[in-house]
This record gives structure tokens, sequence and C-alpha cells, in this order.
């Protein structure tokens, strides 16, 4: 799995289900030996941890990766890494890298890949688990409203969440500092300011500052307490919210920057749920992966 916006409704909907009976209780085993390693390239907690959870729920066999002491180090391609795992036996790899469309230098190996985090590109296992968490708190998609707010424009959670948002009939508003938007950064939405965007969406959905993507001229010239107050989810902005709006965010969390530390997990905060649904959204894309290569479960 490389970028949900690729997959059809009936298919982004399927994962949905499966995930969500995941979460109520349902296993699967894998049938006979597959191998899979986590390659991550940049660092992580949930995502990484969360994978290795869903994969060892499956019972799949989780081969250690560790980037810091493999071969990449003395100059071997992310092709020849992949190559090599692939001939050494391993069935799937779940990769994060800094390049954007990664995945694009492995057409010609017979393996199993999911994207866990391109660039600023895509996320699709985050889009998923957010998806999920959406979907349980309103039942539907179509018709929402979902503010994204931030660094929208060096985020791969907010490029892959708002295409996909869409396409499945929610209405994406974004906010931010005006210097991180473009015609191409908001083209799946529509631009109002923090005061504004909150009294309208039915999701906040809040973003830390990407500063290790900013480029010089990018870098915003702010205070970590000025960047609240001009563009954070501030208490007082908490209130104007709609009454049963909530609040994410896809971690990590800068409390105080982005989001006021007491609202990281008030009554509207499914921040930390978000994180428990990142395993069964996981597990379905895993599953999803690996029928795809004729592997089964029971």
């Amino acid at each position: 799995m490389l970028r949900t916006a690729d997959l059809s409704v009936e298919k982004i909907n399927k994962l949905l289900q499966d995930a969500d009976e995941f979460s109520k209780g349902k296993t699967l085993k894998a049938k006979g030996e597959i191998y899979v390693s986590n390659l991550f390239f940049e660092d992580s907690t949930r995502t990484k941890t969360s994978f290795d959870v869903a994969e060892r729920k499956l019972g799949l066999n989780v081969v250690p990766f560790d980037i810091s002491a493999s071969s990449v180090n003395k100059g071997e391609s992310l092709y020849d890494t992949v190559k090599t795992l692939k001939s050494i036996g391993l069935d799937l790899c779940v990769i994060r890298h800094k390049k954007e469309k990664f995945y694009d230098e492995f057409k010609g190996i017979d393996i199993a890949i999911i994207n866990g985090g391109d660039g600023t590109g895509n996320h699709p296992s985050q889009n998923i688990l957010d998806l999920m968490t959406i979907q349980q708190e309103f039942g539907k998609f179509k018709g929402l409203k979902v503010g994204i707010v931030g660094d929208v424009k060096h985020s791969r959670v907010a490029n892959s969440n708002a295409e996909v948002l869409r396409k499945l009939g929610a209405k994406v508003y974004f906010s931010g500092p005006e210097q991180w938007f473009d015609e191409g950064t908001i083209i799946n939405g529509t631009y109002l300011s923090i005061d504004d965007l909150v009294k309208e969406v039915d999701v906040v959905m809040l973003l830390r500052i990407q500063h290790e993507r900013h480029d010089s001229d990018e870098k915003l010239k702010l205070s970590s307490d000025k960047y609240h107050r001009q563009f954070g989810l501030t208490t007082e902005r908490e209130k104007a919210m709609k009454k049963d709006a909530i609040i994410m965010h896809p971690a990590p969390i800068n409390r105080g920057v982005e989001i006021a530390d007491e609202l990281v997990e008030c009554k509207r905060s499914r921040i930390f749920k978000q994180m428990e649904n990142g395993v069964f959204a996981r597990m379905a894309i895993l599953k999803t992966a690996l029928e795809a290569k004729g592997f089964e479960f029971e």
C-alpha cells in the first residue's frame, strides 16, 4: 500500500471494516511462515512500534532491521537493500524514507511494500487510522467538515488525509501561517483563519511544525508562545468549537505550540484513541497487502 488516494472507495471502506473488526477483538493468524521487516530511515515512535505490534498480532515473523548497523552506511542503495532482503527470504517490507515516492525504485522486485511515510508525500497508514477514528465518532464522512491546521505544506499526513477525505465526501479546510500555503498546498481544501476554522468544522486536526523539512526562507521567525497565540488551538479557541467537534493530532505533539497542554487529553481529544486505532488499521493494511501476494490468514 503506497497511496490511499489510489484506492477505490470500496477498498478504503474494506480496510476500515477490517480495522474495525480487529478493534472489536477479531483475531487472525498467518497460515504458514511469513517474514516481514520494518525499515525506518526517519525517526518514528508510533508508526514503527504499532506496525511491529500489528505484525506480531497477525502471527508474522518480524525480522529486525537496524538502519544504523546496515550496509546503507557503506553506500548501499535502497533498491539493493530491498532486493537483498527479498533474496534472503523476506515477503514484505514497511519502509519510511525522506525521499518522496521512494517506492518507485522497487517495480522490478516481487515483494510487498507498505509505505510508512515518504518525505512530504504520503502517510497511508496514518490516513487509515485517522479515517477510522473519524468514522467511529460520526459514522460517516459525507457532509463532515474537517479542519487541518499547521504546517500543511510539509506534512505527509495533511496530503494523505485531505485528498482522501474529499474523495469520501467530506469538506476540508486549512489554516496556519500563510507563508506555508500556496495554490498547490490548498488544492484539496479552503483556507480559513484559525478563529473562523474552529467555529466551522467537526474535526480539528492539528499538525506539528516540520522544522526538519524547512528551507531557510520557510522558517518561521516566531517563538513557540507567539505561534501558539496566533495559530495554535488555545483554550479560548477550543471553547468556540462546535459542541460535538473533536480534536485530533497525528503526533508527536508539541504541547503549548500547536495545541494547549490542557487540551491534549481533554474530553474532545481523540489523540490517544488515534494511536490505539493505529495497531488495528495497520493490521488491516498488512493483511490486505499480503493477501494480494497470495498469502492466507485463518
